[in-house]
């Protein structure tokens, strides 16, 4: 089977690398010419534009986005219309939202396109292991495109599937990440809670390995964990800010809006807000706060 890749960043990339692998026929397009190039080494066909990666396509067609979520992904998909034809299906493997891919479903239709929405869970070791691929949208361009999922999936027999109309797949990978962030979230206090304890002298890499193996808190979180701390016991290396890149934010939205509450995702949320702040305001009102209402000593600016 032969599919049109978009975008050959380093998930991208990797997915054109073992669908290559499993026999499939690529053609990849990036604006970085040497990804490009890259992917062409490892038997891709290079496309030099839009154009040309959909004229060497044969139909029905099938364009598979790896973009990062919102304008690039938008414009993307507006540009493919033209040069596509009714039966063609566009994927999107990218973080978007769900209400993005609801709408752009309903254009898609209006133009006879099928439209796919895969969440995609694995990053950089889906190369590896394979690829977690959860998918919403039109059932027959699904199946027509299993042979795809199969092969980025750990096995033919797991780890994809159609979970229910389109927006489905990316909702279902929005949720995902919002329990990532609650899973992280509560490894890093229970492991400084250990680091705190410092009678004990606890070594957090061996705690993290015996814990990998028969406990209740196992997990491939945890096996990161422990790598994690191999390969630097005291994260010193390692600056205490860490990003979001949205869908945490919409998990919580999204429950604001269901009125189902997520207390843990939530907080989980915020203590990555407030690790991105070196003197924030916030606590210094409150010691402010102490020394106006008990005369509670303050630590001075330096």
């Amino acid at each position: 089977m032969e599919l049109g890749m978009i975008g050959l960043g380093r998930m991208g990339g990797n997915m054109a690398r073992r669908l290559l692998q499993g026999g499939h026929r690529v053609v990849a397009y990036d604006r970085d010419i040497k990804a490009v190039k890259a992917a062409s080494a490892r038997g891709a066909d290079a496309a030099a534009s839009l154009e040309d990666l959909t004229q060497n396509l044969a139909s029905p067609r099938a364009v598979w986005l790896m973009l990062p979520a919102g304008e690039a992904t938008e414009s993307v998909i507006k540009s493919l219309i033209p040069l596509l034809s009714p039966t063609d299906t566009i994927l999107d493997g990218g973080n978007s939202h769900y209400k993005d891919s609801l709408r752009r479903a309903a254009l898609l239709k209006r133009h006879g396109l099928s439209f796919l929405d895969v969440g995609a869970s694995g990053g950089i070791w889906g190369l590896r292991k394979g690829y977690c691929l959860i998918v919403g949208g039109d059932e027959k361009a699904f199946r027509r495109l299993e042979p795809i999922f199969q092969t980025l999936a750990p096995g033919q027999d797991k780890g994809y599937g159609h979970v229910g109309p389109s927006g489905a797949g990316h909702f279902v990978k929005m949720v995902h990440n919002g329990i990532e962030y609650g899973l992280m979230q509560a490894y890093a206090e229970g492991f400084e809670l250990m680091a705190a304890k410092k009678e004990f002298d606890l070594d957090l890499g061996q705690v993290a390995e015996v814990w990998r193996h028969g406990s209740v808190v196992r997990s491939w979180l945890l096996d990161l964990t422990a790598r994690a701390l191999a390969q630097d016991p005291t994260l010193d290396n390692i600056q205490a800010y860490v990003e979001d890149t949205g869908e945490g934010r919409w998990t919580v939205q999204e429950s604001v809006e269901l009125a189902v509450p997520l207390p843990v995702i939530a907080l989980s949320l915020q203590a990555r807000f407030r690790s991105r702040q070196g003197q924030p305001l916030g606590a210094k009102l409150l010691a402010a706060l102490r020394q106006q209402f008990g005369g509670h000593q303050v630590r001075k600016a330096k």
